[in-house]
């Protein structure tokens, strides 16, 4: 009797689909002669409650594909699916309450209201969406992330690592299809970075939670499960949990 090979339960399946999709996008910027062709004719899926890092030079494209996703950018051509709803054919109102529901954004500068605590930050987007906090996520997402303790602060009582701490848990307090984060550890010393990607990696082995992340960082690139690799506005490697220098062979 032959043993049936197991299937690999990372790969979507029409049980398990994909969290997000791009098919045959293609970005350009400019017009006539003065044309940049940003994405060109991208084709991927995004696994849900999978960690990926997307790398490549200044310019490679990679920005504008997690710009795409997070519904920050309109097409050329193409279509991008986030949580079965495509995001070409919402018009900008829908768009806009689909990115405060389903998109959680982490970037550079935390963004955070220096006038209000801690507590109010997070909350922020349910407030703004006239939605109720559901007080056992909060507490688990504020648990998760060792925050507990700085509620009732506001963010200039805080580092630049607790500040990006703040920031993730908002981002995750809408229960978000996807967590997006562009250059997340920019601005943050190198404690505060490692202290950072680990809530990020936390977010989704405990939470649950998908996780996108364009990175420069090699290092930071490590703490996902995949890493893409964009050059020229196409992926030239999708690495599997690589090492760090495997990353370096590539990236």
């Amino acid at each position: 009797m032959t043993t049936p090979t197991p299937q690999n339960p990372t790969e979507p399946t029409s049980a398990n689909p994909p969290i997000a999709a791009l098919d045959g996008v293609t970005k350009i910027y400019g017009k006539d002669d003065i044309q940049v062709t940003a994405l060109n004719n991208v084709s991927l899926q995004f696994r849900r409650g999978e960690f990926t890092a997307i790398m490549g030079p200044s310019g490679s494209g990679k920005s504008t594909m997690l710009h795409v996703l997070a519904g920050l950018d309109t097409l050329s051509s193409g279509q991008v699916v986030v949580d079965g709803s495509n995001l070409g054919q919402m018009n900008d109102t829908t768009l806009t309450r689909f990115r405060r529901d389903r998109i959680g954004f982490v970037f550079q500068a935390f963004n955070l209201i220096p006038t209000i605590t801690v507590k109010a930050n997070i909350e922020l987007p349910l407030r703004l969406a006239g939605k109720k906090v559901d007080s056992t996520w909060f507490d688990q997402v504020v648990h998760a992330l060792n925050l507990q303790e700085r509620l009732v602060h506001k963010p200039y009582q805080l580092s630049g690592g607790q500040q990006q701490r703040v920031a993730v848990a908002r981002a995750l307090i809408t229960r978000p299809a996807l967590l997006v984060a562009d250059e997340p550890t920019g601005n943050l010393d190198s404690s505060s970075t490692t202290e950072v990607l680990g809530l990020l990696r936390a977010a989704v082995d405990q939470l649950g939670q998908t996780v996108i992340m364009v990175t420069h960082d090699r290092r930071a690139a490590g703490y996902a499960d995949r890493v893409l690799v964009v050059r020229d506005g196409a992926i030239t490697a999708d690495l599997p949990h690589p090492s760090e220098a495997k990353i370096a062979e590539v990236a």
